[in-house]
């Protein structure tokens, strides 16, 4: 099991900085009428992430497997894009996976190497991503994982679906195989939240997962920007 000390995400020299480099792309459907609440879209990405992450093709020797296991090897990037109209209707003839949540849909593809995106995701736009919430998120469900983010750090929502994401990924390699087994089977049931200035103090001395971003876009290397708490992880 990969433990959070060995996070793909800590910003100091690490060998897997020799690695070819990969991203994961992610597509966010963002249509000019009705575009989706941010919330929404940061589970919606946080959960496509998983989908991926336990795809038979992404596994063992599945077609995915390999470029899933390189880019996992190097440093862990992911970019938001969006798309609308024939855009994303393109961009849904590639392989990959669309994940729809309340009203955000999201589609997941294989990583691919750094400099050798598709044409048809590489010409989408990945900067000026921005959601708003129609109304204040309720409080999360206490029996389900949630991925709590820093009130100290802004970032577009593109870039905080990015993160939503990777503290997907990080409670999802400190799970045990039944442990994720079960998360999988439930549909990957979670929340994304903003924590408090005092509950974000406590979350990132609790040793539960922490994403520190490696500060390749928007926001300074070393930022921590999401505590993933999963229930399996709380009593450890």
């Amino acid at each position: 099991m990969r433990r959070v000390s060995e996070s793909p995400f800590q910003t100091e020299p690490h060998p897997r900085d020799e690695a070819p480099q990969y991203v994961l792309p992610l597509v966010v459907r963002l249509e000019k009428a009705d575009p989706p609440g941010r919330t929404d879209a940061l589970e919606t990405a946080a959960r496509a992430v998983l989908v991926l992450l336990s795809d038979e093709r992404a596994l063992g020797d599945g077609e995915w497997a390999r470029t899933v296991r390189d880019w996992q090897d190097a440093r862990i990037r992911k970019v938001v894009r969006r798309a609308r109209g024939a855009e994303w209707r393109r961009a849904g003839e590639l392989p990959g996976i669309t994940v729809t949540g309340k009203a955000a849909q999201v589609r997941v593809f294989p990583p691919v190497p750094l400099d050798g995106w598709p044409k048809e995701l590489a010409k989408l736009q990945v900067s000026g991503t921005d959601l708003d919430d129609p109304e204040e998120p309720p409080t999360a469900d206490p029996g389900i994982p949630v991925l709590w983010m820093s009130p100290e750090v802004e970032m577009s929502a593109g870039k905080a679906m990015a993160q939503a994401g990777h503290g997907a990924q990080l409670a999802w390699w400190e799970l045990s195989d039944a442990e994720r087994s079960a998360w999988r089977a439930a549909g990957f049931p979670l929340a994304v939240r903003t924590a408090g200035p005092e509950r974000w103090r406590e979350l990132t001395a609790s040793g539960l997962p922490l994403v520190r971003d490696a500060g390749f876009t928007e926001i300074a290397p070393g930022s921590c920007t999401v505590v993933a708490e999963h229930p399996a992880l709380r009593s450890r």
